[in-house]
């Protein structure tokens, strides 16, 4: 048993520091809070190291196929803890600007990741639906704790229901699943399907894929499951709509990749096709809906609608570089989305969110640093080269172009033009417009210097893409 606790060390020590973090949060008083953020930021530097130090090189399983440790699960790992690092960072600066820090936030937080990174390693139908309720319930109940705002009321039970049907949806398809093959681990059902089935059978397995991608599609927040999104971006406060805009898409990617090409990459004819539709949908109606929106939230909402769709061309294509073409993707987005909601944490202020778009009016002549950073941001979300945000759409258009499916990526290049009017829109307003007035923006120093590289973090991978795609490439190879 030893060589198999050894690969979960990472999530058994960060369930014992999240508990240690909810019972030292439970005793501290309303001003202390402050040492239930440093111990959660601790906890992740700590599980950080521990990756590095127990992942293996290669590729083992444990607990009868029920968990893996591979490269993918280990890059996935280190990028939502570090990403949950800097999120936890913007989210109690944007708390303790409203005087509202709540320790629970932060424990929940950790619950969350712990999920994310259970679903990573996850190499069962069991597995993935236990790190996928951990992180599902642990959101609900981050949008819920704000119990006077009745925008958040209302988005958690949206996201509440909503989800608990998906999940339902899931489960159902993982059933039949397991109905038909007799085995729970994602390396028994893909021999199972590789061996080659009767009619029945075959009917039998599609059937359950059609509901695994519909929960699939609904955790990626994809049209025509999408309804949940942007209620959810604009009723949540801005930290917690900051978390589940950026880890939890890496974790759904984890999901998709072994679920799809773990255990059913022989039924791709089948899967291929409903990516197909559930792409093309969510670029067109993410990007053509998204110009109407006047809140920056709702609109970055149907942003991320418009991106799933292109993450999803990597998918489609089947292959080992398309899969690390969709990490690729997901992981930049992430990281473009943490650097966007940043922005809006550090124009607002006490009792004020600057969630409109009218908020970066005149930005250019109040800070022009942070102008210079947004327009960085925006640039890099609508794929302008040199930035990250174009390697991104190159690399998934690449692998559908390289498939056959030539018009698709038209039609992603042309969903990508429209695109780029709402974010150069954002760019107008910050330097060609008046600023409605003219305060000093309050903002700490760590705010400051946080920002300024997570901006300059986008603008440096712009100019060298390929040692980021070199390591999803060796992760999925």
């Amino acid at each position: 048993m030893l060589p198999q606790i050894q690969l979960v060390i990472p999530e058994l020590v960060l369930l014992c520091l999240a508990s240690i973090a909810l019972v030292l949060d439970t005793y501290s008083t309303s001003k202390n809070k402050v040492l239930t953020f440093r111990f959660v930021q601790i906890s992740l530097l700590i599980v950080i190291a521990l990756i590095f130090v127990v992942s293996p090189d290669t590729q083992e399983y444990a607990f009868n196929n029920h968990f893996i440790s591979d490269p993918m699960s280990v890059v996935l790992k280190l990028v939502i803890c570090i990403i949950s690092l800097v999120v936890f960072f913007y989210s109690y600066e944007y708390l303790k600007e409203h005087e509202n820090v709540k320790g629970e936030y932060f424990v929940l937080g950790l619950f969350a990741v712990l999920g994310m990174m259970i679903m990573s390693s996850a190499a069962s139908l069991l597995t993935i639906y236990l790190g996928l309720e951990l992180l599902s319930l642990s959101l609900y109940s981050m949008i819920a704790m704000h119990k006077d705002s009745l925008t958040a009321s209302e988005a958690a039970m949206k996201y509440f229901v909503l989800g608990a049907l998906a999940s339902g949806m899931l489960l159902y398809g993982i059933s039949m699943l397991y109905g038909v093959t007799g085995v729970l681990d994602l390396q028994g059902i893909s021999s199972f399907a590789n061996a080659g089935v009767d009619a029945d059978m075959n009917i039998m397995l599609v059937f359950g894929l059609v509901f695994i991608v519909v929960g699939i599609a609904f955790k990626l927040g994809a049209v025509p499951f999408h309804m949940w999104v942007p209620d959810i971006y604009e009723g949540s406060p801005t930290a917690v709509t900051l978390f589940i805009s950026t880890a939890p898409k890496i974790a759904a990617f984890a999901m998709t990749i072994r679920l799809l090409s773990d255990g059913l990459q022989d039924l791709l004819s089948d899967w291929q096709g409903m990516l197909i539709i559930l792409s093309l949908l969510s670029m067109a109606v993410g990007n053509i809906i998204a110009i109407s929106q006047t809140n920056i939230k709702r609109m970055l909402a149907y942003s991320t609608i418009a991106h799933v769709g292109f993450f999803l061309l990597g998918i489609i294509s089947g292959t080992a570089s398309g899969y690390a073409g969709s990490m690729f993707y997901i992981i930049v987005y992430a990281i473009m989305s943490m650097g966007s909601f940043g922005m809006i944490i550090f124009l607002g202020k006490k009792g004020y969110e600057a969630d409109q778009l009218d908020d970066f009016k005149g930005l250019a002549k109040r800070s022009p640093w942070y102008a210079f950073i947004m327009l960085i941001l925006m640039f890099s979300m609508a794929g302008i080269p040199p930035l990250i945000g174009f390697w991104a759409k190159w690399f998934v258009i690449k692998e559908v172009v390289a498939m056959g499916y030539v018009w698709l990526a038209a039609v992603a290049v042309v969903f990508s033009v429209i695109g780029a009017f709402y974010y150069l829109r954002i760019i107008k307003l910050m330097y060609f417009d008046e600023p409605d007035e003219m305060l000093a923006i309050k903002a700490s120093r760590e705010l400051r210097l946080v920002l300024s590289v997570n901006g300059m973090v986008i603008l440096i991978l712009g100019f060298i893409p390929g040692a980021l795609m070199a390591l999803c490439l060796s992760a999925l190879s």
